[in-house]
C-alpha cells in the first residue's frame, strides 16, 4: 500500500483530503496502515511486556470509572493449546488459531460492581441490559487500546470473536464466575509476514454529520465491492455447497453469506445463566 496515500487507498478517493503529512503523529500513520496478523513467529512474548501492555490498555476510558473489564493472560502452554484447539474447532472455528503463540482473553466484569453493593449495603437496582452492555463496552475499549499499544511496540494482533463460540467450556477452563464473561480473545505475537490491510467502506457510508442517513448506501456498497474485487479479491467463497458459486463474489456477498447461517445462538442463554437480565 502506498505509504503516502494510506487513507485514500483504504477508503477511496473521497478520503484524499484527509491524507497524513510529515507532521502527523506517528500513531496516526500506525493506525492508517494497520492490519490483523494471523501468521506469527513461534517465539513467546516476555511476561513483563504483556503485563505492561495490559496496564496500558487498562488506562483506557471506562464507563463512570466503574472499571468493568478484566484481561486474562494465558501463559500456561497446555491451557493455551487446549483453548486454541477449542477455538479452531466446529463450523465457526478457524484453523490458524491452533498455533497462536500468545493469547489473551478480554472479559466484561459486572461482578465487582455487585460486590461493591454488598460491601456498602446498597441495593443493586440497575439489574438490566445496561449492566451487561457497560461491561462489554469497557472490555472492548480496553482491547482496542491494547491493539494500539501492541502494534506501536512492533507486535501483531488479531481479535478473536470465536471465544463466544463455546462460552460454557471456556468459562469452565478459565474458572469464570457469574457476571464475568468473555467478550473477545486476542492473538498477540511477532508477525511472520506483513499483514494485509483491508480496504474499508467509503467514509460517507459510516461517518454522518448531525443526522444518520443511508440514502446512498446501496450505491456505496456497489462501489466498494468493485474496489475490493479489483484490489483484494476473495480467494475462496463461503458455503459453496449450500449457496452455490457466485460469478461476482465481493464483500457484500461474503458478509451476506456469513450471516445467512446461525452463529452463537446460545450466547444469550449463557449470559442469562451467569446472572444477567437482558430486558
Amino acid at each position: 500500500m502506498d505509504e503516502f496515500h494510506l487513507l485514500s487507498k483504504r477508503f477511496g478517493p473521497l478520503a484524499a483530503d484527509l491524507e497524513l503529512d510529515d507532521s502527523a503523529p506517528a500513531v496516526h500513520r500506525q493506525l492508517a496502515k494497520r492490519g490483523s496478523v494471523r501468521k506469527f513467529r513461534p517465539e513467546q512474548i516476555q511476561g513483563h511486556v504483556l503485563r505492561r501492555l495490559c496496564a496500558l490498555a487498562l488506562c483506557a476510558p471506562t464507563k463512570s470509572d466503574l472499571q468493568q473489564r478484566d484481561i486474562i493472560i494465558i501463559d500456561s502452554p497446555a491451557l493455551r493449546s487446549e483453548i486454541c484447539v477449542l477455538l479452531a474447532s466446529g463450523r465457526l472455528g478457524q484453523k490458524w488459531l491452533e498455533e497462536v503463540p500468545n493469547l489473551l482473553i478480554f472479559c466484561g466484569n459486572n461482578r465487582r460492581q455487585r460486590r461493591l453493593h454488598a460491601l456498602r449495603a446498597r441495593p443493586f437496582v440497575n439489574d438490566h441490559l445496561d449492566a451487561f452492555f457497560n461491561a462489554t463496552v469497557d472490555a472492548a475499549i480496553a482491547l482496542s487500546s491494547f491493539v494500539v499499544a501492541a502494534e506501536a511496540a512492533g507486535l501483531g494482533v488479531c481479535p478473536i470473536s470465536a471465544v463466544r463460540n463455546h462460552p460454557d467450556r471456556l468459562a469452565e477452563l478459565l474458572n469464570l464466575p457469574e457476571q464475568v464473561f468473555p467478550v473477545a480473545g486476542l492473538a498477540v505475537g511477532y508477525p511472520d509476514e506483513p499483514p494485509p490491510r483491508s480496504l474499508r467502506l467509503p467514509l460517507p457510508a459510516t461517518i454522518h454529520h448531525n443526522t444518520y442517513t443511508d440514502d446512498t448506501l446501496d450505491a456505496a456498497i456497489e462501489e466498494y465491492d468493485r474496489r475490493r474485487s479489483a484490489e483484494q479479491p476473495y480467494v475462496t467463497q463461503r458455503y459453496v455447497n449450500e449457496l452455490g458459486r457466485s460469478e461476482s463474489y465481493g464483500w457484500s456477498e461474503d458478509k451476506a453469506r456469513q450471516y445467512a447461517f446461525p452463529e452463537r445462538q446460545d450466547f444469550g442463554t449463557y449470559v442469562k445463566r451467569i446472572g444477567f437480565k437482558l430486558d
